[in-house]
């Protein structure tokens, strides 16, 4: 028996209860982990909520984890019994102490990530590499506006994006956020409470527009998006905090030849030779001490319903992590 976080109705936080699962042992390809650090982002949320409903109920919530593998199956070649390892995954059931998994997910930690930055890095720097990488390979000089610059993703998008030589703009609410997003590399802050987005991009461009605006907001945000981009530039919808983007006419497009992308990460993270190489840039960065997580609140894995308020309330400035 183990202790998992479980879900029978969407609903706030208190819907997550803390129930005795038996875990039993892995099949032929799979691995039996111990997690040690579970990471609690927004996805979580808008499951529990029932605003994406991709998980099953009765179900287990979570995406992301760090673990010690404890068993494995008689096909598994990959990792041993004792080796430090993390995942990401679209299929949940992380918010438990224990749990048997796909023994290909799995990417070894190296010594210099601990298991409580990998769960709190993994899941946002593998979407930062995908978002500046992948989707749109930024180059020095291009012109990025990110929104919510001060959020979980938002600040490793900064991050990552100055590291890379281009010039980062980034929308916050207010002073603190402002501070936030200065420290994470934004070269220019915009308060889109009190300015015009598109306005602003275009002052700080001398009328040129972003080369590539990056979107998590969704609803509230997306034609000021559209609006701020220069001729040719990109358009990166990779969530909608604010609601789901209404349809739009494709042809409106054509005004300034833009383009729009809805990239998943679990996607980007099929193939495993990808994911590794994506995971390997993520250390490297954290290694290098140019990508910042910051020191993660924890919460014992049965307050998982207290961790969901604080995210809720606070914002995804700082790493949160359940402990089993």
């Amino acid at each position: 028996m183990t202790t998992a976080i479980v879900i029978e109705q969407y609903g706030g936080p208190d819907v997550m209860q803390a129930r005795d699962v038996v875990v039993g042992h892995p099949g032929p390809d799979q691995v039996k982990l111990q997690h040690t650090r579970i990471g609690v982002n927004f996805h979580d949320v808008y499951v529990r909520s029932g605003l994406y409903k991709t998980l099953a109920l009765p179900g287990t919530p979570g995406i992301e984890a760090a673990g010690v593998v404890t068993e494995v199956g008689s096909n598994v070649h990959n990792v041993k019994v004792g080796d430090r390892v993390a995942y990401v995954t679209g299929a949940y059931g992380v918010y438990a102490a224990e749990r048997l998994l796909d023994a290909k997910l799995l990417i070894a930690l190296p010594d210099s990530v601990s298991d409580e930055v990998a769960a709190s890095v993994l899941l946002r720097g593998l979407t930062v590499d995908m978002l500046l990488n992948r989707v749109h390979q930024v180059q020095a000089g291009n012109t990025v506006l990110v929104h919510a610059a001060a959020g979980g993703v938002g600040q490793m998008l900064c991050q990552w994006a100055a590291h890379l030589g281009a010039v980062v703009i980034g929308t916050v609410r207010n002073d603190a956020q402002a501070a936030m997003a200065q420290a994470a590399g934004c070269h220019h802050i915009i308060r889109h409470r009190d300015e015009n987005i598109p306005e602003r991009v275009k002052d700080i461009t001398q009328g040129r527009g972003a080369d590539v605006v990056y979107d998590g907001v969704g609803q509230d945000t997306f034609q000021g998006s559209l609006d701020a981009l220069a001729l040719c530039g990109h358009l990166v919808n990779f969530g909608q905090a604010s609601g789901p983007v209404p349809p739009f006419l494709v042809s409106s497009l054509a005004t300034k030849s833009n383009s729009v992308s809805r990239p998943i990460i679990f996607h980007y993270v099929q193939d495993r030779a990808q994911r590794l190489e994506m995971a390997n840039n993520v250390f490297e960065a954290v290694a290098g001490g140019w990508l910042k997580v910051g020191t993660p609140r924890e919460f014992a894995l049965e307050q998982a319903a207290e961790c969901h308020r604080v995210l809720e309330a606070e914002g995804a400035g700082r790493p949160l992590l359940l402990v089993p």
